[in-house]
């Protein structure tokens, strides 16, 4: 029942079968808790991995980790392989690589600020456009002065420098605001104190990593550890989009390939747009709608279908919906809405269908030929091939310590960046002042030095008499009046002489 081009999902009233050609078409596993969409995700999984296609999946339970162990089929395992007249069924294992933001239960994975980007950080920190604006001048100066942003506190350490510089900055690029810069810091206090400073920083993965291929072509599956991310729903959501806008801006446009390049299964799809704000709701069906031409399959997989943004569940055509429960006002709408985007079949009321499904037993609609969705089929789901179910720690670490990644990611890289050299010139910035007071204090302190030297010396200095003794007096006196006699003389002879002439 192995076919070439296609991966077996199980048997309704004829074999389903999922077209790699359109597996880029993304998709959505729904249905309640218990009813099967761990393993149906896991046969997708194994089907991508076994055709030579990566895939990356978050894994909420720890259930995921299984395909990395060889399967032992269980009782039930072969009797549904039986029931369903899967003859080709046997046991397996696949090339497994785990991940964790937290770097407890596998690589760490991690982005730079500068790879995130001023505008997705924008959407995810739910800014305003004026706080928006004045975290795109962040981004410029960064550029311009060389500062590199890889973390939280190079971000933190360039918006003081900023605040700090508010009134240079606004004449050169527009208006930055203390109340702004604040915003900020807050909104990004909120995301800190989810984890962010696990995920932002170095080594930042490689979008080639997540795409590699074992020596008999098998592609790898790559299993984010996500117990601990699920309590953060807004990290959870930073990843993803990041995830998806990397490979966006690096792959090429490649159309309709024969086979996906790369397959996301994102569990728990609800986390992604509970409370989420429209800017980021809007991004993410942006991304999912262009990155399809990319060769990137995403794979959305929740309890409920109206968990997913109407937007976003247009974008997915390949359908897997386990049973859903209709006590609810709400639970009976949603049982309508998945309903409705399934093409009919005869043979039964998919609404009612729905709400009978046992577990393990599903409805798929996969695109056929031409891109046309298939017929809903009320399906039995294969068994699993690789182990159902968690391994334990030992297990994980032993397949860890084979990673085809070694400790690359595994060491925290710190280099040289905003923090550091805004701190460096804060501090330089201090000595010069400190020393330029020092300086000042000197001057001051040598010209009141001077000036007491040169009131001391002023007042050592032997000071000249101007009293005259009675002979000086006398002389001086004897000496005007002779002066003034002989000068009376001259005057008389001159004019004397003058009255003669007459």
């Amino acid at each position: 029942m192995l076919v070439d081009g296609k991966i077996f999902l199980g048997v309704s009233e004829r074999p389903e079968y999922l077209n790699l050609k359109y597996a880029n078409r993304h998709g959505l596993i729904t249905g309640a808790t218990g009813t099967g969409k761990t393993v149906s995700l896991q046969v997708l999984a194994e089907g991508f991995s076994a055709a030579g296609v990566p895939v990356f999946a978050a894994d909420i339970k720890g259930d995921l980790s299984g395909v990395s162990k060889m399967g032992q089929a269980q009782s039930w395992q072969s009797k549904r392989a039986e029931d369903i007249g899967f003859s080709d069924y046997a046991d397996d294992v696949y090339p497994t690589i785990f991940w964790d933001l937290f770097g407890k239960q596998g690589h760490p994975v991690r982005a730079t600020i500068s790879e995130m980007g001023p505008v997705l950080l924008s959407r995810i920190l739910d800014l305003n456009d004026t706080q928006e604006g004045v975290l795109n001048i962040a981004f410029r100066l960064a550029d311009e002065e060389g500062l590199l942003l890889l973390d939280l506190k190079d971000l933190r350490a360039l918006l003081v420098e900023i605040d700090g510089r508010a009134k240079e900055i606004s004449a050169r690029y527009g208006n930055v605001t203390t109340a702004s810069i604040g915003a900020i810091q807050r909104a990004l206090l909120v995301l800190e104190q989810q984890g962010a400073d696990n995920f932002f920083g170095e080594r930042a993965l490689e979008i080639a990593d997540l795409m590699r291929t074992d020596s008999d072509g098998r592609g790898f599956v790559s299993i984010l550890a996500a117990d601990q991310l699920m309590q953060a729903p807004r990290l959870y959501a930073t990843f993803l989009l990041w995830l998806l806008s990397e490979l966006f801006e690096e792959l090429p446009e490649v159309g309709d390939p024969d086979k996906p390049k790369l397959v996301f299964f994102f569990d728990e799809a609800h986390l992604l747009f509970s409370d989420a704000p429209k800017a980021l709701i809007d991004k993410v069906e942006q991304v999912v709608k262009l990155i399809r031409s990319k060769g990137v399959g995403v794979y959305f997989v929740t309890q409920n279908p109206v968990d997913i943004p109407e937007n976003v569940l247009a974008q997915l055509s390949n359908r897997v919906q386990h049973a859903l429960r209709a006590y609810t006002p709400r639970e009976q709408k949603a049982v309508k809405v998945a309903a409705d985007t399934f093409r009919p079949n005869p043979a039964f009321s998919t609404a009612e269908a729905i709400t009978q499904l046992g577990i393990g037993e599903a409805l798929v609609s996969v695109l056929e030929d031409k891109g046309v969705p298939s017929m809903v089929g009320r399906t039995f789901i294969r068994p699993p091939s690789a182990q159902v179910g968690p391994i334990s720690p030992a297990e994980r670490d032993a397949t860890m310590a084979n990673s085809p990644l070694g400790s690359l990611y595994d060491e925290v890289l710190d280099r040289e960046s905003a923090f550091e050299v805004l701190n460096k010139r804060a501090r330089d910035h201090q000595l010069e002042e400190e020393r330029a007071r020092i300086e000042a204090e000197e001057q001051a302190e040598a010209e009141r030095l001077a000036k007491e030297r040169e009131r001391a010396a002023k007042a050592a200095a032997p000071r000249r008499s101007t009293r005259q003794s009675p002979v000086e007096a006398a002389t001086t006196s004897f000496a005007r009046t002779v002066a003034n006699t002989i000068g009376r003389e001259l005057v008389r002879g001159i004019f004397g002489s003058l009255k003669r002439r007459r």
